[in-house]
């Protein structure tokens, strides 16, 4: 097992191992994949693009802007209303 330190500026140093075993070297980029009360830290190889396959998101209903849009314009005129004379 190994540890670090974060220090007051939330840095902290991978330990040497640990580098080694993701072959990483200076200016390499990593990720942090959040996890339940886990953290996954990962290379991050190519473009930042990369990363979408990599990282896991729960499955979220997509959002439709038109309804969306529509129910703010409700809640303005409402909010107009209110405030008319």
């Amino acid at each position: 097992m190994h540890f670090s330190t974060i220090t007051i500026k939330g840095q902290t140093t991978i330990p040497q191992e640990i580098r080694e075993h993701l072959h990483l070297s200076p200016q390499d980029k990593i990720v942090y994949v959040p996890d339940g009360d886990k953290v996954y830290i990962t290379h991050v190889r190519g473009s930042i693009l990369d990363l979408k396959a990599a990282v896991r998101r729960r499955v979220k209903k997509p959002i439709n802007f038109h309804k969306l849009r529509e129910q703010v314009k409700k809640k303005i005129a409402k909010e107009a209303l209110k405030e008319s004379p």
